[in-house]
């Protein structure tokens, strides 16, 4: 029997996106997007806050619009499947990295930023100062785009 391998996170980003290649010229963006939990302590009833961070690694075209219109802080709906690889350090030595893989049928990236009212950027707008952009693969072996602006509620 098949597993099932989905993450889903919300949060916001910690760094600007940039944009990079792979060596078959394939764009491909890497992100840290950090996520909070909190609770109040049984004992003190103080509140406790603990930040999580996510690398994610967002390939094809939807790394291209990732780095047009995301920024440092930015709030995103991240959906994708975990992946572990190898990589070696300048020294020489194995390391393990585990992230987030947006690509693909089933992978998803949604903008959930308030829309300024003085903003310039090219992102299709609503009447209502919010928006939600969706990227989302259509099929495994197409690299087309499916764009969906909703108002968030």
């Amino acid at each position: 029997m098949a597993g099932i391998n989905k993450v889903i996170i919300v949060g916001n980003l910690g760094d600007k996106p940039e944009l990079k290649h792979t060596g078959a010229g394939k764009p491909v963006t890497n992100i840290s997007v950090a996520t909070s939990d909190g609770w109040n302590d049984k004992e003190t009833n103080e509140r406790i806050e603990r930040t999580e961070w996510h690398r994610v690694s967002i390939f094809g075209p939807i790394a291209k619009n990732v780095c047009e219109y995301l920024d440092k802080g930015s709030k995103v709906y991240v959906e994708g499947k975990l992946q572990t690889r190898k990589w070696s350090d300048d020294k020489g030595i194995d390391r393990w990295t585990t992230e987030i893989l947006v690509s693909g049928y089933d992978a998803k990236i949604e903008f959930l930023d308030k829309r300024s009212s003085g903003s310039r950027d090219a992102r299709p707008p609503t009447d209502y100062g919010y928006e939600a952009v969706s990227y989302t693969h259509l099929r495994a072996h197409e690299t087309s785009l499916h764009l969906v602006c909703r108002l968030l509620l």
